[in-house]
């Protein structure tokens, strides 16, 4: 009997999985869902505790959210705050209870402060109490907050002006009156890493910022549908071979209230980035690259005077130096610092005198290090990410400065995404693979300890999911593709399938990556439980490769990259499970673009395809990033007519959908406007679609409807 009874038990738990096995998924879970509840879960605000070896993150149990502040040095935890604990200390002290824990900043082993309304409030571990530290009363419209760290000055913009509150006043640093005049944001249109307009000095006295010209820049109308009659909002958007904005940088003192604008030079239009401090506050060092942006300089100015220095060194390219990463200065000295550089191929480590003499190369290879980490406590070695085992995996290594010798730090076959601690001498790692949805330890450097504090299940351990492959082919001159695929559900190599190529192919993106689902989107496996091979490849021209692959496309949008996508349209086509005749592209943005190309210029492949934001003409897109890769318009006719998928429109065959967000500051909504009346007058029929009031991506609530459509386009066609 008891045989028996085991016998029905292990049935039925076979029954139970099957059916749960069986699951497929909705539109709703593919797109929107796929970022929430269907991906791996994770520790929400996992940090360090500031100067320490102590961890924080914020989780469920019971249904609610807890603060876990953990230990490295052994697996007992020191404490944990329920949210019901914070709120009462928050009631207790007339403050607003909260939904969810708000986003911490600690301030030492036994205090994290946080924001509840205007007041920026403390709350003690040990007596789980709060008290108001100050009041952050900005006022309406206060945004790009910037701590800084030592004096907890803030400096924040509103409208296009710069103000900094010291602890009792708000401080006014500029009253420009001309709103084409910006202070204290990004500028460059956020290129060349750069993601901020403040930068505040190591004791934080000194705030340097980015004042922005515009008034010379050509307006671009972006219209509101909303309001009746409709209105027009004008944007400053520089186009290739167009006026560009100017950019000054500024260093205001809020001991004395004054400010000193760096004597920065002519040409007016170049690009100001990568800004450092020095320890002493007695120099201020920027990355000065030229418009054509074959030339940088790291210069040196006085922040006294705002006088310009000395050049410490420059760096040259025949196409293009791309800096991206301000230099770091070791933590036990003042002089020398790491410069992170593309000079011989590959972004590698370069370790500085601070008088411009190159001590010595500290990482070397074909790869790149993708994210410097910083140092040991000692500044004996050097920690930092690269892709030195595969261009898709990520691994965390540290590097000996004396004598150059490195270690890999971490384990497992994936991406590995670092935390590291201020102290030097732990690191969080979050580790994911194709295979594993996400694994959380707490490591030492010097590989002495680990300690696992977090695994994910599996979010679709319930659903019939298409097998996933990822392999490498070969470009015609012997580089490395690295593309992904997933086979229809209940896959049967008989049968004949309709397959979809998802692309990009353009500079600064990679999609194809060792993690979970592949970098993929679900709506790829969505697709595949309807019957559907989906097939990506990143290639040349694509980033995390090397100077040579991505600038294999330099002045010739179109081309190189296009010769690496037909090669893989060609491996599909040997598959004697793809249907040649039912092939669909989809691709957004450069991968738009890649789209119209391809359907235009090689119309006999797709039967369907979907383009979304796609640049039609890349003289009509912005300076930074298409001076970059293709110089001006004037320079390159040729390289410029040879892209405009305008001038192909003649030989259009298959099924073709556009579609455009109609208030899309990046790629402007005229492209795919220029693409439809070139249609008309050709006589050639697209489908053309728009999503009034989104920008360059659609998303929110009206995703779940922009794939519906996608999928529908497909299903109909192919």
């Amino acid at each position: 009997m008891k045989k028996i009874s085991i016998v029905l038990f292990l049935f039925a738990s076979f029954l139970q999985t099957a059916v749960s096995q069986t699951k497929l998924l909705t539109m709703e879970e593919a797109v929107v869902k796929q970022r929430t509840t269907l991906a791996p879960s994770k520790l929400k605000q996992l940090m360090w505790v500031k100067n320490t070896s102590t961890y924080s993150y914020i989780e469920t149990r019971d249904k609610e959210e807890v603060l876990v502040i953990g230990n490295t040095s052994n697996t007992k935890l020191i404490a944990v705050v329920s949210l019901n604990q914070f709120n009462n200390s928050l009631e207790k002290a007339n403050l607003e209870a909260v939904k969810s824990f708000p986003p911490i900043a600690w301030e030492n082993e036994k205090q994290f402060s946080f924001t509840n309304k205007k007041q920026r409030v403390a709350f003690n571990i040990d007596s789980k109490t709060t008290k108001i530290l100050r009041t952050d009363d900005f006022g309406e419209g206060a945004e790009n907050q910037d701590v800084a760290a030592k004096t907890n000055h803030v400096a924040f913009t509103i409208k296009n002006n710069l103000f900094v509150f010291d602890g009792k006043n708000n401080l006014i640093v500029t009253n420009d009156a001309d709103e084409n005049i910006v202070n204290g944001q990004s500028v460059h249109r956020d290129e060349f890493g750069i993601s901020k307009g403040t930068f505040w000095s190591p004791n934080g006295d000194l705030l340097a910022f980015y004042r922005m010209d515009q008034t010379m820049v050509t307006d671009y109308p972006i219209i509101d549908w909303t309001s009746r009659p409709a209105k027009n909002n004008n944007i400053k958007y520089p186009m290739a071979g167009d006026k560009s904005h100017e950019v000054m940088v500024g260093i205001y003192n809020s001991s004395t209230g004054k400010t000193v604008f760096l004597k920065t030079g002519d040409p007016k239009e170049q690009y100001l980035t990568n800004i450092a401090w020095s320890k002493d506050e007695q120099h201020l060092y920027i990355a000065v690259l030229n418009r054509e942006q074959n030339e940088m300089k790291l210069n040196s100015y006085s922040t006294v005077t705002g006088y310009f220095e000395k050049t410490l060194f420059e760096e040259k390219q025949d196409k293009y130096v791309h800096p991206m990463h301000s230099m770091v200065f070791l933590p036990n000295t003042s002089n020398q610092f790491i410069w992170q550089s593309e000079r011989d191929g590959y972004n590698h480590l370069y370790l500085y005198n601070n008088d411009g003499t190159l001590i010595k190369q500290l990482t070397k290879g074909n790869w790149i290090v993708t994210d410097f980490a910083g140092f040991d406590s000692k500044g004996t070695k050097a920690f930092y990410t690269s892709t030195t085992e595969s261009g898709i995996t990520r691994n965390f290594y540290s590097v000996e400065i004396k004598s150059g010798k490195t270690a890999r730090l971490t384990k497992g076959e994936g991406t590995h995404t670092i935390v590291f601690n201020s102290n030097g001498n732990y690191f969080i790692d979050n580790f994911q693979s194709t295979e594993i949805p996400r694994n959380i330890n707490v490591n030492s450097t010097n590989g002495k300890s680990s300690k696992q504090i977090y695994t994910a299940s599996n979010p679709l351990k319930d659903f019939q999911l298409g097998q996933l492959n990822i392999f490498k082919l070969k470009s015609e001159n012997g580089d490395d593709l690295f593309c992904r695929l997933f086979k229809p559900v209940n896959f049967d190599s008989t049968k004949k399938y309709p397959t979809i190529v998802y692309l990009y192919n353009g500079p600064g993106v990679q999609l194809v990556n060792n993690t979970w689902n592949a970098g993929g989107d679900l709506w790829f496996q969505y697709m595949a439980e309807h019957g559907f091979v989906v097939f990506t490849m990143d290639g040349r021209g694509s980033s995390n490769r090397g100077l040579a692959f991505e600038q294999a496309t330099f002045r010739h949008f179109g081309t190189v990259e296009m010769k690496d996508q037909l090669l893989g349209i060609d491996y599909l086509k040997s598959l004697k499970y793809v249907d040649a005749g039912r092939m669909g592209l989809f691709g957004w943005s450069y991968g738009g673009f890649m789209t119209t190309s391809i359907m235009t210029r090689y119309p006999d492949i797709f039967k369907a395809a979907v383009a979304g934001g796609p640049v039609i003409d890349w003289s009509y897109y912005e300076v930074m990033y298409t001076e970059r890769y293709m110089d001006t318009p004037q320079e390159n006719p040729e390289g410029y007519k040879e892209s405009r998928t305008i001038n192909y429109v003649d030989s259009l065959k298959g099924k073709l959908m556009i579609i455009h967000g109609t208030q899309d500051p990046v790629v402007v909504w005229q492209h795919s406007l220029m693409f439809l009346k070139e249609c008309v007058d050709k006589k050639k029929q697209v489908d053309y679609f728009v999503y009034p009031g989104h920008e360059h991506n659609v998303i929110g609530k009206d995703r779940e409807n922009l794939y519906q459509k996608v999928t529908d386009y497909f299903m109909q066609n192919l």
